[in-house]
């Protein structure tokens, strides 16, 4: 098969076979919608098929089960995500997190480090989300430094509300340990938000979510933060947590080089539309469009997206060019994170009816979707 390549947009030949993903300039012409490029990066995946980072009995082979299931939807790496519980727990998960990784070479090669999500957010309806109030808290230097210690020193990314006592200094003090700091479930003002940079945050954790249902027409923690060139978002365009407006106004305003999508998937991304229970939310339904909420509601209850719906939105609801969509996907988070280039390929159709996976390659190491 012949592919475009990204970003040089040159024609390749692909070979498949016998364990490789090898690519060969040709003179084309490549096949319509088949592209190539460098693989796809998940800063945020509490679950996926089944597979929960925030228990604490998830086991390393669930992990590397995990690992398979998003290779086999283009994602090359993704940071386990885990939210906010009592601090035991968070450190139970963090560390069988990093056990993990410390176990399964296949996870090792997926898992380039974890993302904290809470505890230290916004106590506020709203603002909070999923966030369980009983275990919000202010935030704490020595407590964040117990869960990095559980997670033997793998987190990589965190998020929390500026505005929340301690905040400041907690940026800062993660910043100077080379953790990328996101502002997350926030209802900051903008000098907060200001402030909060300066200290080094340099993420907006999924944009337009996690932000109070009714806010100022003008003077809100969105126009904030989508305004502040210092500050990269990442977003869920899964077509459910965002409108097609606004996902392209984050892609005008932000562009391919400070906009990261993200799937923010939970256990049940990749799982069969049906009733479940959770344990944040209680019964859930997840519904054939992939739209998931409390039962009964039309609330949304998580994402069970892929980052291949994200780049399919972002190219067909959002108005992105497919090497800007993938760029989001791949490049901007994979700099984020400061990640090297270790050659990972992501290799798929993309159209207007979505985005279908065909291999990766990770690590060396090639695999039909």
């Amino acid at each position: 098969m012949i592919a475009t390549r990204l970003p040089d947009r040159r024609p390749v030949r692909v070979d498949l076979d016998d364990g490789r993903l090898e690519l060969t300039v040709t003179d084309g012409p490549a096949e319509a919608g088949l592209w190539v490029g460098p693989g796809w990066v998940d800063v945020q995946v509490n679950g996926f098929a089944g597979v929960d980072a925030n228990d604490p009995a998830t086991a390393p082979d669930a992990y590397a089960r995990m690992a398979d299931e998003l290779r086999a939807r283009g994602v090359t790496r993704f940071l386990p995500t885990v939210i906010t519980a009592d601090l035991r727990r968070m450190g139970d998960c963090l560390r069988a997190a990093a056990h993990a990784v410390e176990a399964e070479p296949a996870v090792a090669d997926a898992v380039p480090g974890l993302h904290l999500e809470g505890p230290f957010v916004s106590p506020e309806d709203g603002a909070r989300g999923a966030h369980p109030a009983a275990h919000v808290r202010p935030a704490d230097v020595a407590a964040f430094d117990d869960l990095q210690l559980a997670a033997n020193g793998r987190i990589r990314l965190l998020t929390l509300a500026p505005e929340v006592p301690g905040a400041l200094d907690l940026i800062a003090h993660a910043t100077r340990q080379g953790v990328v700091v996101a502002l997350g479930h926030t209802n900051a003002d903008a000098a907060t938000i200001a402030e909060a940079v300066g200290a080094g945050a340099r993420l907006s954790t999924h944009l337009g979510n996690g932000t109070a249902a009714l806010l100022p027409r003008h003077d809100n923690v969105i126009w904030t933060q989508l305004g502040e060139p210092r500050l990269t978002a990442s977003a869920i365009f899964d077509g459910h947590h965002l409108p097609p407006a606004v996902m392209r106004v984050f892609v005008a305003v932000k562009g391919p080089e400070r906009l990261v999508l993200t799937s923010d998937a939970v256990a049940l991304a990749g799982m069969a539309p049906g009733v479940y229970r959770q344990p944040v939310g209680g019964e859930v339904e997840l519904q054939p469009n992939g739209r998931l909420t409390l039962r009964g509601t039309p609330y949304l209850a998580g994402s069970a997206s892929s980052l291949a719906d994200g780049v399919a939105h972002a190219v067909r609801d959002a108005g992105a060019a497919v090497a800007d969509a993938w760029a989001m996907a791949s490049t901007t988070p994979a700099r984020l994170l400061g990640l090297d280039d270790r050659g990972d390929l992501t290799l798929a159709y993309v159209g207007p009816d979505g985005v279908r996976v065909v291999g990766t390659r990770v690590a060396g190491r090639a695999a039909a979707a």
